[in-house]
């Protein structure tokens, strides 16, 4: 019943009426609770002044310090340099079942040439500034027909000629395009773009594309004009408005009632409305379509989503998300208040050093020469009735306070901390007023881990959907180039710059622990290379692996020279043990000689005793032939005794060598 109801209040509205009744009321919520920041937040950024920025009616300065654009800029660097510094800034993984991995292949490389000729990576920074500055980065998936040229030659005179021409073919692109949070509407209840009842794209484009689309088939033949000018939507609201040839262009994704566009299809075909069909109305009450609308009236495209996914082409992601809200938290907001302190600090300042250098001076008019003009200016002579020290008087307003520069430091150190950048000149990490180690460490610890989170959301709401409705799109409208399939996509950003450049920090003062010969030593000097930004860092990362990968031949040498080593080492204790064998033997011989002519010592000297007492007798008695008789028979009676000590020298067993 409370469909019918529905349906039966909406029978006399158009489609076009209903999408611009919810565009209104949206962009209603947009300017009263986020237009005015973020106008704030851009201007800051650019570093223009505004007639609010004034704190006193005396203020003359108009500078706006530098520091929240810093922040900006180093901030989307280092998400930057995470995500294209690698060169392959994402990947794809085939299904489990799948083992072919030669569509993987050729639907990356496809995927990469697209992108890189569609200037996706352009477009992808453009989207980070946008988040840095109003919170929320915002783009468009655009799917455009193009006619694609190459260099060609063609056999012409009978084929002993060739002409040098040009080949074309109509193909589909894919491209992102950044849009400005003032030119996006969204329901305000949801806090993402597909949970939303829709959103809508409100911007001016030049009156000739959506002539050339016409002309396409694309948007319906109906008469267009010059839209009014609209500064709530225009990019810049400094530069001077051009009213003619642009068209105020509405594109709406999302939810609409399903019998209104069945209205407005019919209506494009044969110009007669029609009523719901008894199977219409079992059907669901919204339909996912796009609706095109032409300076919020003329109704241009109606059709139900073309998309084989059913997605809608958008993309957004939050530079910080904010609980239960779809524009997140940026760098300006971080930052804005310290900015503006920062900003009310130094234009003070510069009043003051004006006062101080160009002080305001008193004349006493009734001494002054007739028509004589009051301006001070170097070389000027003024002309006086009297002394000029009693005419002319300077007021002294004394010197600039030098706590001012101190209290501006300090105001810029704020703007970092709020915003997690770090300056050129360096990183905040201190200890009682000195820079330690640790404190640096700890201060670029806490900067990696916010941008990381960062990083986080800016691939898992912006950059991977992208690749896949990317994808989807080029399977759908071009599937002979690009191979159809249940992919996963994943990208491949790593650490930034500065967490690059911390890492490796870290890593090298590990690998002065260690020596040279360890095992990790070498998987150190690899991480170290790997995270350095250098030109020739892969053919560094190749000879690496290459001389850390053992060679075959190399092995099998290596091994054969440790196996004819062993063998010579088994070889020499073989000879030293039969040379120390040889050794005990002739030991041996040497101590049973000695025995034996030990033995023998006792029965010499008694024989030397003889011959002794031999000498001492008279000759020719009969006593002295007896003794020398004796002495024959007893030096004889020696050597036999000698030789058969030696002979039983000679006949001990040999001991077996080892």
């Amino acid at each position: 019943m409370l469909l019918e109801d529905k349906k039966d209040d909406l029978i006399s509205e158009t489609l076009e009426g209903w999408v611009m009744t919810k565009c209104d009321s949206w962009r209603d919520h947009y300017e009263a609770n986020y237009s005015d920041r973020f106008e704030e937040y851009y201007r800051l950024w650019r570093g223009q002044w505004a007639a609010e920025d004034q704190v006193r009616s005396t203020e003359r300065s108009k500078i706006i310090s530098p520091a929240l654009q810093q922040a900006v800029e180093s901030s989307v660097a280092e998400l930057e340099e995470a995500t294209f510094g690698r060169g392959i800034w994402f990947d794809i993984k085939d299904d489990i079942h799948d083992q072919d991995s030669q569509d993987i292949a050729m639907l990356r490389t496809h995927l990469e040439q697209d992108f890189k000729k569609n200037k996706v990576r352009k477009a992808v920074a453009e989207c980070l500034i946008n988040a840095a500055v109003f919170g929320t980065g915002i783009a468009e998936v655009v799917l455009e027909e193009e006619k694609e040229m190459a260099p060609a030659t063609e056999p012409v005179m009978g084929g002993e000629l060739q002409a040098v021409g040009v080949t074309t073919r109509d193909r589909t692109c894919v491209k992102l395009r950044p849009v400005m949070p003032q030119n996006f509407l969204i329901d305000p209840v949801a806090t993402s773009v597909e949970e939303a009842l829709g959103c809508a794209v409100d911007e001016f484009v030049s009156e000739h594309l959506v002539e050339q689309l016409q002309e396409k088939g694309v948007y319906r033949d109906e008469p267009i004009h010059s839209a009014a000018p609209d500064f709530d939507i225009e990019p810049d609201q400094d530069l001077t408005t051009f009213s003619d040839g642009k068209v105020r262009l509405t594109k709406y994704y999302g939810l609409v009632p399903r019998h209104l566009l069945v209205d407005a299809q019919e209506e494009e075909e044969d110009e007669e409305a029609v009523t719901l069909t008894e199977d219409e109305d079992d059907d669901s009450y919204y339909v996912e379509a796009v609706v095109v609308i032409a300076n919020s009236g003329t109704l241009l495209k109606a059709t139900e989503n073309p998309y084989m996914m059913q997605d809608r082409p958008i993309v957004a992601f939050p530079w910080d998300v904010v609980p239960s809200r779809f524009w997140g938290r940026g760098v300006c907001e971080k930052g804005y208040n310290s900015q503006k302190a920062l900003d009310t600090e130094l234009r003070a300042r510069i009043d003051a050093l004006a006062l101080t250098i160009h002080p305001m001076m008193a004349m006493d008019a009734s001494r002054m020469p007739r028509g004589a003009k009051p301006e001070i200016r170097p070389g000027k002579i003024i002309l006086t009735n009297g002394n000029p020290a009693e005419i002319l008087q300077p007021f002294n307003f004394g010197q600039v306070n030098q706590i001012t520069f101190s209290q501006a430091q300090a105001l810029q150190t704020m703007v970092q901390t709020a915003t997690g950048a770090i300056d050129s000149a360096g990183i905040a990490g201190s200890v009682n007023g000195e820079s330690t180690a640790a404190g640096i460490s700890m201060s670029l610890g806490a900067v990696i881990k916010r941008h990381k989170r960062t990083l986080i959301n800016f691939q898992e709401a912006f950059l991977i959907p992208f690749v896949e409705k990317a994808a989807h799109r080029y399977m759908q409208f071009q599937p002979e180039m690009y191979p159809v399939g249940d992919y996963k996509f994943h990208t491949s950003s790593s650490l930034g710059i500065i967490a690059r450049e911390y890492e490796v920090t870290q890593l090298v003062q590990l690998l002065q622990t260690m020596s040279p010969d360890t095992p990790m030593y070498p998987k150190l000097v690899m991480s170290i290379i790997d995270n350095m930004n250098l030109s020739n860092r892969e053919e560094l990362i190749a000879t690496l692996e290459q001389a850390n990968t053992p060679n075959p031949e190399q092995e099998q040498a290596a091994q054969q020279a440790q196996q004819e080593a062993q063998q010579a080492q088994m070889a020499f204790q073989a000879s030293q043990t039969a040379a120390l064998n040889g050794q005990a033997e002739e030991s041996a011989a040497r101590a049973g000689k000695m025995a034996a002519e030990t033995q023998a010592i006792p029965q010499e000297l008694e024989i030397d005793r003889m011959k002794a007492a031999t000498t001492n007798l008279a000759v020719g008695t009969a006593d002295d032939k007896e003794f020398e008789r004796r002495l024959k028979i007893s030096e004889q009676l020696l050597k036999e005794r000698n030789v058969a000590v030696l002979e039983g020298n000679a006949n001990k067993p040999e001991r077996p060598t080892q």
